[in-house]
């Protein structure tokens, strides 16, 4: 009796197992990956770039080969990571959630759900190189970027160009064309967290940097719906104290494959 007993208890327990596999298994979101190239491209603007940040100190970069999610984080798959981590849920502003990219999220949680998923945040050296996608103008679209090309706020356009539309909030992912590594967003709808501690570039040649080994600050890239033109463009850097959450601060991810 004993014995059938702990064959019955070793069967649920086993279920039991399976089934929480199973279960945890279904909250991991399903993640579109692009495959970014190796390459050397020359990180930072050129002195002769319009609105140029002092912090934008041209250097060459040397990169690996790596994949980085095509869209933004969205608010479907974070939500997830709540439900699987017993987390409260950011808020959306009152825009919706769904494929909205996620917002109202510090660097830590980023980074948090980065892990769960297996990944990693960007390095500012490969969101950049992914962003211009072999580009060497200030934005991958070339010298000019229009409102119905990215979320931004049109009444500020780069460099003199046509006044555009400003919509006031994010917009759902995959909304614009894509860049020529098939990365969408990468200018406006969401600032995007990079893993780097914020500092100044170094004026030499660089391989496969990880940014400051220290700071206050971590770095974000790529402009919001909420940011001026200027602000989108490929070489633009911002950053904040990590515990930072507003309304259009999101990120997405790098495959550590």
């Amino acid at each position: 009796m004993k014995n059938s007993l702990n064959f019955f208890s070793a069967s649920i327990l086993a279920t039991f197992l399976v089934s929480a596999f199973s279960l945890s298994s279904q909250t991991k979101p399903t993640i579109k990956w692009a495959s970014i190239p190796a390459g050397t491209f020359m990180m930072g603007s050129p002195a002769s770039e319009v609105n140029r940040g002092d912090d934008e100190i041209q250097h060459e970069v040397k990169l690996s080969a790596f994949k980085m999610s095509a869209y933004e984080v969205t608010f479907e798959q974070y939500d997830a990571f709540c439900v699987a981590t017993k987390r409260e849920k950011p808020s959306d502003g009152g825009w919706g959630r769904g494929k909205r990219p996620v917002i109202n999220v510090i660097w830590d949680d980023a980074t948090a759900f980065a892990k769960w998923m297996g990944c990693r945040l960007p390095t500012e050296a490969e969101w950049e190189y992914a962003c211009r996608a072999g580009s060497t103008t200030p934005f991958n679209t070339g010298a000019n970027l229009t409102t119905n090309q990215a979320n931004y706020d049109g009444n500020y356009p780069y460099s003199n160009n046509a006044l555009g539309i400003y919509r006031e909030q994010s917009t759902e992912v995959g909304s614009f064309v894509p860049n020529a590594y098939g990365l969408y967003d990468m200018h406006g709808n969401v600032w995007e967290w990079c893993s780097d501690w914020y500092g100044e570039y170094p004026s030499s040649p660089q391989t496969n940097p990880r940014g400051s080994s220290e700071g206050s600050y971590r770095g974000y890239r790529g402009g919001s719906w909420l940011s001026i033109a200027f602000s989108c463009r490929s070489a633009y850097r911002d950053y904040d104290y990590p515990d930072s959450r507003y309304g259009d601060i999101g990120f997405r991810l790098v495959s550590p494959e």
